[in-house]
């Protein structure tokens, strides 16, 4: 049986995981045994790895301010809160309880990119700044999807039951591979985004866009008025 974990064992498992994916940068950490982590979970350390470095390549792509690998790896925030995402994913979809979802907080507190455990996220994802960056329980975003400051991908809206209660049914949107959605667009419901696909920042969009699409908000009206 997997106990409540303490966040010293948290921090311990990712400094490991930290140590196996980018050991020029960080110091090998032994494993939390006192986690007791299914075997299988060990097992993914590979694939997760890969992932990751996949993510660290996206971000050297997409954003000329950067100088070198190490630069990213040390002190941008995507790749801590990737490697939180990565690893609770993992655990989630071997049914771990409680775990999963302490180590996506534990990422967003620091980077402020919240990220549910059970949202499936493909390979070469970049997340530029991160900042207010919210991706829902059952998001699913393909290879190659880039994400600026401020974007949701949330819930239009729920369904409950005789009881009143919320039901657990897919709510969030599906992001196909090649989109990049720009600063402050919240995409809401279960709607799909077509592959190369750019959505501007500040949109509202609540319905399905076909691939190779480019989504743009409306020029606001710009009135000068004398105060006096």
């Amino acid at each position: 049986m997997i106990k409540v974990p303490t966040i010293t064992q948290l921090k311990q498992l990712i400094s490991h995981i930290q140590g196996i994916v980018f050991p020029d940068y960080y110091p090998a950490v032994e494993a939390p045994h006192s986690l007791n982590l299914p075997d299988e979970f060990w097992s993914q350390i590979p694939e997760i790895s890969r992932l990751l470095q996949t993510d660290v390549d996206a971000v050297l792509h997409n954003d000329p301010a950067v100088s070198d690998r190490g630069e990213v790896i040390l002190s941008y925030p995507l790749p801590f809160a990737m490697i939180h995402y990565r690893a609770a994913h993992a655990l989630y979809q071997l049914g771990v309880p409680r775990i999963p979802r302490m180590l996506t907080e534990l990422a967003h507190s620091r980077t402020g990119i919240d990220i549910h455990p059970a949202a499936q996220i493909g390979e070469y994802f970049c997340i530029d700044h991160g900042t207010g960056v919210v991706i829902g329980e059952t998001a699913i975003i393909g290879a190659h999807v880039v994400l600026y400051q401020g974007v949701t991908l949330g819930a239009k809206n729920f369904e409950y039951d005789g009881e009143g209660r919320p039901i657990d049914l897919p709510r969030h949107p599906i992001i196909e591979d090649h989109v990049t959605v720009y600063s402050n667009t919240s995409i809401l419901g279960r709607v799909r985004i077509g592959h190369d696909t750019v959505i501007g920042g500040n949109v509202w969009l609540t319905q399905d866009v076909p691939a190779n699409s480019i989504v743009l908000q409306t020029n606001p009206e710009i009135r000068l008025l004398n105060r006096r």
